[in-house]
């Protein structure tokens, strides 16, 4: 450490920097864990419901659904892969600063490329998880036009 306290403040507040991208992390591990969770739910009814279905029509529309959801699960997959990556960036990150600090600033620019390539796969889990919301909304929109449908049909 140096012996000069405006260093050490400055060297500590750029370790804790990353925290602030940590945190945005988090939150999208918890929503993509959550979601990835809701997949499963999903994905598990319908396979109850192609199990149980004599209809081939209905069985046929069940199985288009349950691939969609094992896209979606994938989607989720890849995303939380990011966004762990995008943690381990972060983390080297601080460890990378206070190790450069010792070493008298040897590392040059590693840290800034560590936290750079932190938010860019953060940047990339994000279009991810849009990608994935999309297709929940489309699986959605699909469901309520196919029991709207077979009202109308049945109302006849």
């Amino acid at each position: 450490m140096s012996e000069d306290p405006a260093m050490n403040h400055a060297v500590l507040t750029a370790m804790l920097a990353p925290a602030f991208f940590l945190t945005a992390t988090g939150s999208f591990l918890i929503a993509a864990n959550n979601r990835l969770a809701r997949i499963i739910d999903r994905a598990r009814t319908l396979i109850e419901e192609a199990e149980n279905t004599q209809d081939d029509e209905s069985l046929r529309w069940i199985e288009g659904h349950i691939k969609m959801q094992k896209h979606r699960s994938m989607v989720v997959l890849r995303a939380t892969q990011l966004l762990y990556a995008a943690t381990t960036f972060f983390v080297a990150t601080s460890i990378v600063v206070a190790v450069n600090s010792f070493s008298g600033w040897r590392l040059d620019s590693l840290p800034i490329l560590l936290a750079s390539f932190g938010v860019v796969t953060l940047l990339f889990a994000s279009l991810l998880l849009a990608r994935e919301s999309w297709l929940a909304v489309t699986a959605i929109n699909e469901e309520m036009d196919r029991c709207r449908t077979r009202r109308s049909g049945s109302t006849r």
